[in-house]
């Protein structure tokens, strides 16, 4: 009974973020495949199906922050590249109507705490049980991927 026990805590034991399966390739593919919004969660997923023990609630929480990770670098990226867009079609505008620059800034800064409330809810639907970190983790990359492919459409893509 005891090594059963022991097979059965062993077999159990959290997956740690080394031995995650993680990559990016096939979220990228789908991308440059004109995918956009259905390549959300792609790599996540295939991660969760490549992992030994992948629908552990710590293993589903490492390979969707593992995914948020990706679109997080690329939404920093694609604003950077958006600010000067935006200035520039301030500068071609001579004045009138709102600035771009600004409007993007604001935008940006009141998405934030957008995001943070809409997963603090998705957070609250699990009443303290395991899955609201998962869930808290699939609400951030979802929600970050498609801020993402907002500005992308705006500045292009990466």
């Amino acid at each position: 009974m005891k090594a059963r026990l022991l097979a059965l805590l062993v077999c159990a034991s959290p997956v740690t973020a080394q031995e995650l399966v993680f990559s990016t390739s096939g979220l990228r593919a789908c991308l440059a495949g004109g995918g956009a919004e259905t390549c959300i969660g792609m790599a996540a997923e295939a991660c969760m199906e490549n992992t030994p023990g992948g629908y552990s609630t710590v293993a589903m929480g490492g390979c969707l922050s593992y995914e948020h990770r990706f679109w997080d670098d690329r939404l920093n990226a694609v604003y950077q590249r958006a600010l000067p867009r935006a200035r520039a079609a301030d500068a071609d505008n001579g004045g009138f109507g709102a600035s771009q620059a600004e409007t993007l800034r604001d935008m940006q800064r009141a998405w934030i705490p957008f995001r943070d409330a809409t997963c603090d809810f998705e957070y609250s639907q699990w009443g303290g049980g395991t899955g609201g970190g998962p869930a808290m983790s699939e609400c951030l990359m979802r929600e970050t991927a498609k801020q993402t492919l907002y500005l992308e459409s705006y500045a292009g893509r990466l």
